[in-house]
């Protein structure tokens, strides 16, 4: 990094913090605190959902996924704006009507103490993983690229967001994500138009599509109802919408977003602009994932993306072996290159030649043979290494081919991200203990400025812990894929018990409660044969089965068991 890189990086951390503190300081209580005293307007609401569901993992691993699998990852999201209408209609107007702070503190309303505080549970519980997930995420590969001290970078992270959502909870935090929405997409349209100004000259947009399409980068949609494929249309529309309802309309990272709106049709409209534009805008981060694929077909491209295993192999008795790779590495890529060249030559008059495509098939499941024999190569030197590097892809290309103060830029569109979502989580694992947890089980009522002072510091103290997490966390699997798994295998039954609350009136507290136990405990079991067993099952569908599940059980429950039960409390359900 030069020092220009470093002045633009430093200067955009400093000035969202700065300006989240300023604008916000003086929270005067809880309402104001957590709500933002209602005051948010409608594109605010907006910016700042997707701002929280887009951490820095979004723009790291997304565009690695693109990389290795190409764009069928965008299937996920095809639920998502089906749920964001069925929140509208639903959630939004109960939430507001029944005047609440959290999310779970509706379900002591419709059911009881004990629903409301398990549901409250198992969001701490998910949120605060996740929340030390968006810090360490960044963090580890953020370090390895550039050298920097893990824990530093973890410290450095999650002390920027605590400084200012102590300050100034939920307004710091919309205020915030305006900015860091607009660096993370600036940052994003930059990059993208400087990969197709990188192409050859005689490359058209068209003509890198073509070549994406050869390599099977561009299968958009998988109609196959096979059940261990991660992603295709109907596990998107059914396990995406599922989490998406979940997600969206229970977990108060989100929920408390749109509950700081202006009004019901303000919340309802900054979701409803989530819903337009989120499909979009990951189709767009996929697509410039794909790009860099393009991109390396014409460059140099290493054996495995993350440095770390250069370091283990080069300290190994493997190295003569790994460089024997890396030069047949070489030459392949300089093969490809003629290929390519020769294909695009083709295509610019009109002839999609076969054979050259399926060259270039060949030649890319030789490419993939030597990075899987390379992945053997790394772990024999060090069983603990990762090798999978889809992490590490798109910031090997921002550190290696943009020019100087773009690569600031994007640190800081990585940085702004993991503080944007790291802040919303925060806030709302404050909001959950503060008013759930803490205030309920109180025996005596204390004053505002008690409540709003222990919000405060059950910020500081989520802080910390996400912090210590990421500290000791361990790199597994993808991590946009290890984010979506940990709330998979929460959300169902929170959604179930939401769904339960808002549509099925004759299901009463003790039938809700142990629906919800025996959900959770099936999800936990199938995850756990996912694991292990030989059969294997997309997570998306946990989202489903989880709801499913505990709506079914509370009704099977409710009526061979507390068919006399009455409801605790009276709630607004119309």
């Amino acid at each position: 990094m030069q020092l220009f890189d470093w002045i633009v990086l430093i200067v955009t951390l400093l000035f969202i913090v700065g300006y989240g503190s300023w604008k916000t300081k003086g929270s005067k209580n809880v309402e104001d605190f957590i709500l933002g005293n209602n005051e948010t307007p409608w594109y605010t609401v907006g910016l700042s959902v997707m701002a929280t569901q887009a951490s820095a993992i979004t723009f790291l691993s997304t565009p690695g996924q693109a990389y290795h699998d190409g764009m069928g990852f965008v299937q996920f999201y095809f639920g998502l704006p089906i749920a964001m209408i069925v929140i509208c209609l639903t959630f939004i107007p109960l939430y507001h009507k029944n005047k609440v702070f959290t999310a779970y503190e509706f379900l002591e309303k419709r059911f009881d103490l004990k629903t409301r505080s398990l549901a409250a549970i198992l969001f701490l519980v998910q949120r605060g993983l996740g929340t030390g997930l968006t810090i360490y995420a960044p963090a580890i590969i953020l370090s390895a690229l550039l050298g920097w001290n893990l824990t530093f970078m973890n410290i450095m992270i999650g002390v920027l967001v605590i400084i200012y959502t102590f300050s100034g909870g939920t307004k710091a935090v919309n205020v915030t994500q305006k900015q860091q929405m607009f660096v993370i997409m600036s940052g994003m349209f930059i990059t993208f138009f400087l990969i197709l100004h990188y192409l050859p000259n005689d490359m058209t947009f068209n003509s890198a599509l073509h070549i994406a399409g050869a390599n099977d980068k561009m299968n958009i949609v998988d109609f196959s109802f096979d059940p261990e494929e991660k992603y295709t249309f109907w596990s998107g529309i059914t396990g995406g919408f599922f989490l998406a309802l979940a997600y969206f309309g229970t977990d108060q990272s989100q929920v408390g977003r749109y509950l700081s709106g202006k009004s019901v049709r303000e919340s309802q409209m900054g979701l409803i602009m989530n819903g337009l534009l989120k499909v979009p805008m990951q189709f767009f981060i996929l697509l410039t994932g794909v790009m860099v694929f393009v991109f390396f077909q014409f460059n140099p491209v290493p054996l495995n993306f993350n440095p770390n295993n250069k370091i283990v192999i080069e300290k190994s008795a493997f190295k003569e072996e790994y460089h024997g790779l890396e030069k047949k590495l070489s030459k392949l890529s300089e093969d490809k290159k003629v290929i390519n060249l020769l294909y695009i030559d083709q295509l610019n008059q009109d002839y999609d030649n076969p054979i050259l495509r399926k060259e270039l098939v060949a030649l890319s499941n030789k490419e993939k043979d030597l990075r899987d024999r390379a992945k053997e190569i790394i772990s024999k030197a060090d069983s603990n290494s990762e090798t999978n590097d889809k992490d590490y892809v798109f910031f090997h290309f921002i550190l290696h081919y943009l020019p100087k103060g773009l690569i600031g830029l994007l640190l800081a569109v990585i940085l702004s991200a993991a503080m944007s979502s790291t802040a919303s989580g925060l806030n709302a694992l404050a909001s959950t203990t503060a008013i759930d947890i803490y205030k309920r089980n109180l025996k005596t009522e204390k004053s505002e400025k008690h409540y709003l002072n222990a919000t405060k510091f059950f910020t500081l103290f989520w802080g910390i812990v996400a912090i210590l997490f990421a500290c000791v966390g361990t790199l597994f699997e993808n991590l946009i894929q290890l984010v979506n798994i940990i709330g998979s295998i929460f959300y169902g039954t929170v959604l179930g018990i939401f769904l339960v609350g808002f549509y099925l009136r004759r299901v009463k507290a003790k039938a809700m409660f142990i629906s919800a136990i025996i959900s959770q405990t099936t999800i936990f079991i199938i995850y756990y044969f996912m694991i292990y067993s030989q059969e294997k099952l997309g997570y998306l569908w946990l989202n489903f089965i989880g709801a499913m599940l505990t709506i079914i059980l509370s009704l099977l429950i409710q009526f061979f068991f507390f068919r006399g039960e009455k409801d605790v409390d009276e709630v607004v359900l119309e």
